[in-house]
């Protein structure tokens, strides 16, 4: 007679690290105790999440992964399989140095388990994926805002190049006008170098007309009613258009998630970096580790509002008195994140003179 045992893992609990590529995922698996088996496999959620569910039945399991090149797709799939799947920022992960020295996709991996099966670490939220669809059209008119600026100055360097000086009345300006446009088309070059300048300009030109575009449904989607309301709010902030407020709206996604201003302030970069030992105490600077999307508009949106809100007008005066003004304007910045968690967090628009 031949016995046969089921498998089955309950009360136990599992934690798989995955060191995530394009071609290739790198899998790590330990209980508290000890490493059980590390593999690589195929770059499918689904694969791995029926190998777990198979050889590891009714084990209470912990996924985790770099966020990075991949999004959070993985993560969506494992969480339709019914697995607990986490995102980690990668500067969250402890670095021992004789891993900076000697790294591999199986150390990585392992590394990710341990720390999994420690509890340490912290996770990084995970959007809607609603959320998630609309931040990818806002990041894409970025994409096209920089790359339209990018094409600028290599037209201008291509004319500096060159020794070709451009007319007084287009010198001073970062838009280029249809006048200006057909200035550069009609000038005198030998062949090699007119047809080089009209290649740009192609380019520059296509990424005008796919920046109108991405500009009109950006538009479409602030009107929605799921965005209007919020938007609505965040445009009533001095400085915050559209482009901003749509900014803000995907990447807070929701202002509730931040348990304090100080967690929100982290979480957008306006907090210096610190290294303090003893009786040393160093600041760095303005941290790296931060929503950059965030900060940056926010600094944008900060050299507006000093020129329209009293209030930040002379707060940003009195800080220059004692400061560089772009030290000055990162404060002014901080101020109107403030105003931005008011105005969500009470549902009310904000009013010039009134928010302090």
């Amino acid at each position: 007679m031949t016995q046969v045992k089921t498998l089955d893992f309950s009360g136990q609990s599992l934690y798989c690290g995955i060191d995530i590529h394009k071609k290739s995922w790198s899998v790590c698996l330990r209980n508290q105790e000890r490493e059980l088996r590390s593999f690589s496999q195929d770059p499918d959620p689904w694969i791995l999440s029926r190998h777990l569910k198979t050889n590891y039945p009714n084990a209470s399991i912990v996924i985790g992964y770099e966020a990075g090149f991949s999004g959070y797709w993985a993560q969506q799939a494992f969480k339709a399989e019914g697995l607990e799947c986490k995102v980690i920022h990668p500067s969250d992960i402890p670095q021992p140095d004789k891993s900076r020295r000697y790294k591999t996709d199986k150390i990585d991996c392992r590394k990710l388990a341990v720390e999994l099966s420690k509890g340490f670490l912290n996770y990084i939220h995970i959007p809607l994926q609603s959320t998630i669809e609309s931040r990818s059209l806002v990041r894409t008119r970025q994409q096209l805002v920089k790359d339209q600026t990018r094409y600028k100055n290599r037209i201008l360097a291509f004319l500096t190049f060159f020794g070709i000086q451009v007319p007084q009345g287009y010198k001073n300006s970062t838009h280029f006008s249809k006048c200006f446009v057909t200035w550069l088309e009609q000038l005198t070059m030998a062949p090699s170098s007119k047809t080089a300048l009209l290649i740009k300009l192609n380019v520059l030109q296509s990424i005008r007309a796919q920046l109108l575009l991405t500009n009109k449904a950006l538009r479409q989607l602030a009107g929605s009613e799921l965005y209007a309301p919020m938007i609505t709010l965040l445009m009533s902030i001095p400085g915050i258009g559209i482009h901003a407020a749509m900014i803000l709206a995907t990447e807070l996604e929701d202002i509730r998630r931040f348990k304090s201003f100080d967690h929100l302030a982290s979480y957008a970069g306006f907090k210096p970096d610190v290294y303090s030992s003893a009786d040393k105490y160093v600041i760095k600077g303005i941290t790296h580790h931060c929503n950059h999307e965030v900060r940056e508009v926010l600094v944008e949106a900060a050299w507006m509002a000093i020129g329209k809100d009293p209030a930040l007008t002379q707060a940003y005066n009195e800080y220059k008195k004692r400061m560089h003004y772009n030290k000055a304007i990162l404060r002014i910045a901080k101020k109107l994140l403030s105003r931005v968690r008011y105005v969500l967090l009470n549902n009310t628009p904000y009013e010039i003179a009134l928010v302090k």
